[in-house]
């Protein structure tokens, strides 16, 4: 007599319920029977393949979900670096209520297209602090673009490191240190106190801090954002960003 479905799931389920401690009850049925709960399962998916597309699904949301909920631990453990490390940019309100941060790169073609919902953001909420993680992923040019640019914060504080972030972002072509450099003596810098400050050990110890912290957080990319205890990855946008902001604002989370 063949095996039904619901006998065969009935005992599967069984099956499992009876290995001790990881040891494969492998005796529980004959090869013959083995082989027909094989071709009733197979035959069952065959005709309804949405099954697996079920699963896939749950799968996937299992993991995101998994991913997620270690991403707001990592956000927990890491509030001190994250949101108050001395390596890092601070620009609109300082003491705002909000805090958005943004792990961006100078060659980064989506952290050019974002910048302007940076400003637009900042413009229209004057309670928002931007903090700003220079991640270099995007190669050497990238890294010394960072190393210039973590000295040049030594020299201009809050709002004029902004000016020299977006004339440094915002240029077209590779970036790297003599584009930095170039900017910065635009802006009237002392380049000698420059010069000195990039040998200064802080500079690579804090870009590897925020190497360290990206990986803390599953952040492989950029631009990537923290807002409330939400890491958003990828230019989602002004919108998106907003809403998440204002929620923040409303009840100290993401998502209201």
């Amino acid at each position: 007599m063949k095996l039904h479905w619901a006998a065969c799931v009935a005992a599967m389920i069984g099956l499992a319920a009876m290995v001790p401690a990881g040891l494969a009850a492998a005796d529980e049925f004959t090869p013959a029977q083995k082989q027909e709960m094989g071709d009733v399962i197979k035959d069952y998916l065959v005709k309804h393949p949405e099954v697996l597309r079920a699963a896939i699904e749950a799968l996937d949301k299992q993991e995101k979900d998994v991913a997620e909920a270690d991403r707001q631990k990592a956000v927990t453990d890491q509030a001190g670096p994250l949101f108050s490390s001395p390596f890092q940019a601070n620009v609109g309100n300082a003491n705002g209520a909000v805090t958005l941060v943004e792990f961006f790169d100078y060659n980064c073609h989506y952290c050019k297209g974002a910048l302007p919902d940076m400003a637009r953001l900042m413009k229209d909420d004057p309670n928002l602090r931007l903090v700003l993680k220079d991640f270099p992923v995007l190669g050497p040019g990238s890294v010394e673009a960072a190393r210039v640019a973590s000295a040049v914060r030594k020299q201009l504080p809050g709002d004029r490191f902004w000016d020299f972030h977006y004339k440094l972002l915002g240029m077209h072509g590779p970036i790297g240190k003599a584009e930095a450099l170039s900017v910065a003596k635009e802006m009237g810098l002392d380049m000698n106190r420059l010069d000195k400050d990039m040998s200064d050990p802080s500079i690579d110890a804090g870009l590897q801090q925020i190497m360290s912290m990206a990986d803390a957080l599953q952040i492989n990319g950029t631009p990537s954002f923290v807002v409330g205890q939400e890491v958003v990855v990828g230019a989602v946008g002004y919108d998106q960003l907003k809403e998440k902001i204002d929620a923040v604002h409303k009840c100290g989370h993401s998502v209201c």
